[in-house]
């Protein structure tokens, strides 16, 4: 497997046009526009294909141009919806393929999600060069789907699932991070001490957000007054669930700030001493730059159980731990609670190992081996 790594006397070359590809959600839209960020600071100008969720998350993507392509999520538990699906994502291909025969990029990357599948099939078919970033430790269903087709295909993991087959075109990257988090890692952790507060933020999307919003309060409860007493807690709450949550912490005296969501996030992390999280690859990402323990809650169902996979690596470096949502009681959260609370010196040692983890340069290796695929083919364009 080869490794990306930044070029520090890397050649100049004329910057041209890179087509970026995500699905909506944050977790694929973060680390294109954490790229998207290093590109336009190198000369390069940004297109972005998505779809409708750009809304939420992509209001700091720098793209000269976001097009929203149509796409759709097949199931194979419904042959009509398949078929559905089928048909939206050849109706991307041929806008996308319109969009790129405009616009002429010199490269074309993908994040992950079906709204990838027709700009990168559209850009494979018209001789594009292109790129797959993977960010979780096994390959997603639709850069499975695209793997085979592109370039190069880059990985935040040294192993990657269902990649069988494809070890000539993977290059390990890392998962980029956005510049946020850069800012973040340069927090200090914070030691916690026996008798003093313990700073807990505790998030997940909106169904780990739900199920935090259900056991936190029982847990805070069984935990007891005089540990409570020692607790600062800030949480993402579903909007339907913040009257309850808060109703439950006042009448606990719990000193706690709650949101739907938070932007600066990272920043909010960087100041905690302690996460209680879903283990998404960007979450753990986010918790290994910065340098946070991590109580992680992988997303239970998952076909692939890639946050299972995810936690792994930063549970085997001993910089967090995994809890599968099923043991994860009130009982067993006030236990584990309190046991930090009366040796705080494990979060230390956590948070330390956490940092050793991460991969703070790793938008700098994905945006050197763009640029190095996009040179390969300098002087071709689609027709």
């Amino acid at each position: 497997m080869a490794v990306a790594r930044p070029r520090p006397g890397r050649p100049e070359i004329v910057a041209g046009t890179v087509l970026l590809s995500a699905g909506g959600t944050g977790g694929h839209l973060f680390p294109a526009e954490a790229l998207a960020h290093v590109l336009v600071a190198r000369g390069w100008t940004i297109h972005l294909a998505t779809d409708h969720r750009v809304e939420a998350y992509g209001q700091s993507f720098p793209a000269a141009e976001t097009h929203i392509i149509r796409s759709a999520t097949p199931s194979v538990k419904s042959p009509l919806v398949m078929l559905s699906a089928a048909w939206s994502l050849y109706g991307g291909y041929r806008q996308a393929k319109g969009v790129i025969r405009r616009i002429r990029p010199d490269v074309a990357v993908g994040f992950g999600g079906y709204p990838t599948v027709p700009p990168m099939l559209a850009a494979a078919h018209l001789g594009v060069p292109t790129i797959v970033h993977d960010a979780n430790a096994v390959l997603g269903r639709a850069n499975r789907l695209l793997a085979p087709r592109v370039t190069a295909l880059a990985t935040s993991f040294a192993s990657v699932g269902h990649a069988d087959g494809l070890k000539t075109r993977v290059v390990q990257t890392g998962n980029p991070v956005r510049q946020a988090v850069i800012e973040a890692s340069r927090v200090p952790y914070d030691p916690p001490s026996p008798g003093s507060t313990l700073k807990l933020v505790v998030f997940g999307g909106s169904q780990g957000a739900r199920y935090f919003s259900d056991v936190m309060p029982p847990a805070l409860e069984a935990l007891g007054a005089d540990k409570r007493a020692w607790l600062s807690i800030v949480q993402q709450c579903r909007p339907e669930d913040l009257e309850r949550v808060q109703s439950a912490y006042a009448r606990l005296g719990v000193v706690a700030e709650l949101a739907p969501f938070f932007r600066d996030l990272p920043a909010r992390i960087a100041a905690s001493q302690l996460v209680l999280c879903r283990s998404g690859a960007s979450t753990v990402s986010e918790l290994s730059v910065i340098g946070r323990p991590g109580i992680m809650v992988p997303l239970p169902h998952a076909i692939d159980q890639d946050q299972s996979v995810n936690a792994s690596v930063l549970a085997k470096a001993g910089g967090g731990w995994i809890v599968p949502q099923a043991e994860l009681t009130a009982d067993r959260l006030a236990g584990d609670i309190a046991a930090f609370l009366d040796a705080p010196e494990r979060l230390v040692e956590a948070a330390r190992a956490a940092r050793s983890v991460g991969r703070p340069d790793a938008v700098e290796r994905l945006a050197d081996l763009v640029e190095e695929i996009a040179g390969r083919k300098r002087g071709k364009s689609p027709s």
